[in-house]
């Protein structure tokens, strides 16, 4: 039976609002009564013998270039924060920022809270930062990071396959010569990407011409920038680009476009996460629908459970993509297709 807030308020008689405040260690309980509730709820296995109410989502930031203003994030912390509410459980939402002066002393402190158990939002986590919160004392998980050597639970997107799953779509389109949008600050996705993506091409003989890789920003503004400046050069294009995700899909797309090049007409392109802005891009974007609302609510069920069973098996959790195809591919069936695309220019001079 799953134990919440309703079922700890019918066992005790308090009402749910009085369970959960109490639980919360919040104002205005009768000291008896929360201890009351308290008993109760260990007894019925809601909280563990350390005694955590308290959820903790921790942001961390190594350069903010992927997780600030991003509505990715946005919609993770929602998910989240809608399951602690239905869960019976306080949530707490924090930052840990490597740039800041203090920032030895903010993961020592977070190393040290057993108030809470703690999810890491570890986008921009390194390897190196990661081995810091090994041995955490309070349940522990980190979500949106992977690495081989990981020592704590984990929820993350399986990008390696969903990469290979947009590599093979183009190809099946007809697209032979295939370029890869780079995002120019590396994090662990975009590298587990880039593999994915690789896997596809050896698999049909086909290989990522150096030619066709362009490093570009990760925000929409400054991949615009840099696509721009990459195009002023009338460089031989593909027929078809990947890219590391949608930000860098649309800031490109939009380059392209004010460069004289036709979406998918001259090149096609696919993003990655599924951001609310590739339905309204013109040619609406496809790319791979990371579940981001589900991956919150997957974190704190995860330690949810880590909470009240007290198990010491670590889980993985991987999360699977979903394909979404709209209008930025073209389907290339002519002969002779596969030939790199040229500049506006000299396709108008029969170059």
């Amino acid at each position: 039976m799953k134990v919440n807030i309703r079922t700890i308020s019918e066992y005790t008689g308090f009402s749910p609002a009085t369970v959960s405040n109490a639980l919360n260690h919040k104002k205005g309980v009768n000291k008896d009564t929360a201890s009351e509730i308290l008993r109760a709820a260990k007894e019925l296995g809601y909280i563990g013998e350390m005694g955590i109410t308290k959820i903790k989502l921790v942001i961390y930031k190594d350069k903010g270039l992927i997780v600030d203003d991003n509505p990715f994030f946005s919609l993770v912390v929602d998910g989240f924060e809608k399951e602690c509410r239905e869960a019976g459980y306080e949530m707490a939402l924090c930052y840990l920022d490597r740039k800041t002066e203090d920032y030895k002393r903010q993961v020592e402190n977070l190393c040290l809270d057993r108030a809470s158990a703690i999810v890491l939002l570890g986008t921009e986590l390194t390897d190196e930062e990661a081995a810091v919160f090994r041995g955490m004392k309070v349940p522990f998980l980190v979500l949106d990071y992977w690495n081989h050597d990981m020592s704590f639970d984990g929820v993350f997107i399986n990008n390696a396959d969903a990469a290979r799953m947009a590599g093979e779509y183009l190809i099946q389109k007809g697209h032979t010569r295939i370029g890869y949008l780079r995002g120019s600050y590396r994090i662990k996705a975009f590298g587990s990407r880039a593999s994915g993506f690789q896997i596809a091409l050896n698999k049909h003989d086909l290989r990522l011409e150096s030619k066709y890789t362009v490093t570009i920003g990760v925000t929409m503004e400054t991949a615009h920038q840099d696509m721009l400046r990459y195009l002023a050069e009338r460089p031989e294009l593909p027929t078809a680009f990947f890219a590391d995700n949608d930000n860098l899909a649309l800031g490109a797309m939009k380059a392209l476009q004010e460069s004289g090049f036709s979406v998918p007409q001259d090149v096609s392109i696919i993003g990655f996460d599924d951001l609310p802005f590739c339905e309204i891009a013109v040619p609406r974007l496809s790319s791979l629908r990371v579940p981001k609302q589900e991956m919150g609510r997957l974190a704190v069920r995860r330690i949810v459970e880590m909470m009240q069973e007290r198990s010491t098996a670590k889980t993985k959790i991987q999360i699977c993509t979903e394909f979404i195809e709209r209008n930025s591919v073209l389907e290339l069936k002519h002969e002779g297709a596969a030939a790199g695309v040229c500049s506006p220019e000299n396709r108008k001079q029969g170059v």
